[in-house]
C-alpha cells in the first residue's frame, strides 16, 4: 500500500470516527461539514476513492458512502487513534460502583466485569492477576456425618474452595487429624505450584503411615487444589451481545453464547497480559468465525508482585474506539488500585 497523503490520513480518521459514532455509511457532504480543512466535495470525492482503492474503504452498496473495511479499521488503530478523555460521569460510576467491601480477590473481578459491561453497553470479560506465586494459606476438614467430611482450602487472595467427599475405608478419626496435620505442617505457606509437586512426590509416603492407599484422598485434595489455581474469567452484560446485531443466525448466537460460558475458550479470545496497555484485535484477526464481526479491546493491568490481570471488551468491529480505548485505560488502574488495596488490608 502506496504511503497516505496528510489529508487522506485526516479523511479516513474522520470517516472512522463517523461511522462508528453514528453506524451510518459516510458521504462526501457529511465529510464536507465536519473536516477542519477546507476542501470541494469533488476533492473529498476522490480522496474516498483513491482510500478505496488502497482496500481502506468501502461501500455498502453502489449509491451509499463508505464505511471503514477491516484493513482501515487496522490501519486506524495501528496509526491514527486518539484515546478520548473519559467523561467526570463515567469516572464517577467507576469508583462509586467499586467502593464496597469485598472477602475475595474474585469478587472485585467479577464486579469490574459488571461495571465495564454497564458502562459501554458491550460484553466485558475480566480476568484476576496471575495465579503462579498464588499460595496455600489454610486447608480443614469439617466432618458431616459418619463418612462424610467437607475439604476446605483457602489461598492467599482470598479464594476458598470446597469439596464433599466419603472419608477412605479404614481411617479412624485420630488418623484423619494427622493427615490434616501433616497437610498443614508440609503443605501451607508454599506456592501451589510447589504443593502440587509435594502431592506427587513426598505426601503420599508420609500418609502411608495412616492409610494403606494414599491416592484416593490426596486425588481429591488434588481435586480442589485444582479447582482454586485455575484461571477464572467473569463475564458481564453477555445479553449485549443480542443489542450489536453482528449476528442475525440464532444458532450462531446460542453458539457464541457457549463460547463465551467456557473458560478455555475465553481465554483464547483475549488471550495472555500483554506487554502493551492496551490491544484490539479485528474479527478476521481471531481464529475463531463466530467472531469475524466483533472486535476485542483487551487492557492489561498490574498489581505489582501480584501479577497481572485482564479486562476486555468484545463488541462489534464498529465501537468508537477512541471512547472505548480511553475509557478501558483509566478502568484498568482504577481495578488495579482497588485489588491492591485489598491485598494491603488483607495482608500479603
Amino acid at each position: 500500500m502506496r504511503l497516505l497523503t496528510k489529508r487522506q490520513l485526516l479523511i479516513l480518521k474522520e470517516i472512522v470516527r463517523l461511522y462508528t459514532e453514528t453506524g451510518q455509511p459516510v458521504g462526501s457532504k457529511k465529510l464536507l461539514e465536519q473536516l477542519p480543512i477546507h476542501i470541494s466535495s469533488a476533492t473529498i470525492r476522490n480522496e474516498m476513492v483513491h482510500l478505496e482503492d488502497q482496500g481502506l474503504l468501502e461501500k455498502t452498496h453502489l449509491s451509499s458512502g463508505r464505511i471503514p473495511s477491516l484493513r482501515g479499521y487496522r490501519y486506524y488503530l495501528d496509526h491514527l487513534v486518539e484515546p478520548s478523555s473519559i467523561d467526570a460521569n463515567d469516572l464517577a460510576v467507576i469508583e462509586t460502583s467499586f467502593d464496597q467491601s469485598y472477602h475475595e480477590i474474585d469478587q472485585i473481578v467479577a464486579q469490574s466485569a459488571k461495571i465495564l459491561s454497564s458502562l459501554t453497553n458491550y460484553t466485558a470479560i475480566s480476568l484476576g492477576p496471575e495465579l503462579k506465586d498464588l499460595k496455600l494459606t489454610g486447608f480443614r476438614l469439617v466432618p458431616l456425618n459418619d463418612d462424610q467430611v467437607m475439604a476446605i482450602l483457602v489461598t492467599d487472595n482470598g479464594t476458598v474452595e470446597n469439596h464433599i467427599f466419603s472419608i477412605p475405608s479404614g481411617i479412624d478419626g485420630d488418623s484423619l487429624e494427622k493427615i490434616i496435620r501433616i497437610i498443614n505442617d508440609q503443605l501451607v505457606g508454599l506456592p501451589l505450584m510447589e504443593v502440587v509437586n509435594k502431592l506427587h512426590h513426598e505426601i503420599p509416603q508420609l500418609l502411608t503411615k495412616y492409610m494403606i492407599t494414599p491416592e484416593g484422598f490426596l486425588d481429591i485434595f488434588g481435586g480442589v487444589l485444582k479447582k482454586a489455581a485455575q484461571e477464572r474469567y467473569y463475564v458481564g452484560g453477555k445479553m449485549n451481545l443480542i443489542n450489536t446485531s453482528t449476528l442475525k443466525d440464532v444458532d450462531q448466537l446460542k453458539a457464541l453464547y457457549s463460547l463465551i460460558d467456557q473458560n478455555q475458550d475465553l481465554g483464547q479470545i483475549i488471550g495472555a497480559p500483554a506487554d502493551q496497555p492496551i490491544e484490539v484485535r479485528l474479527g478476521d484477526e481471531m481464529t475463531n468465525d463466530l467472531l469475524k464481526n466483533f472486535s476485542v479491546i483487551t487492557a492489561t493491568y498490574n498489581v505489582s508482585e501480584h501479577g497481572r490481570g485482564m479486562i476486555a471488551l468484545l463488541g462489534p468491529t464498529s465501537m468508537p474506539y477512541s471512547r472505548m480505548i480511553g475509557l478501558l485505560d483509566v478502568f484498568r488502574a482504577e481495578l488495579a488500585k482497588k485489588i491492591t488495596d485489598y491485598y494491603r488490608h488483607h495482608g500479603d
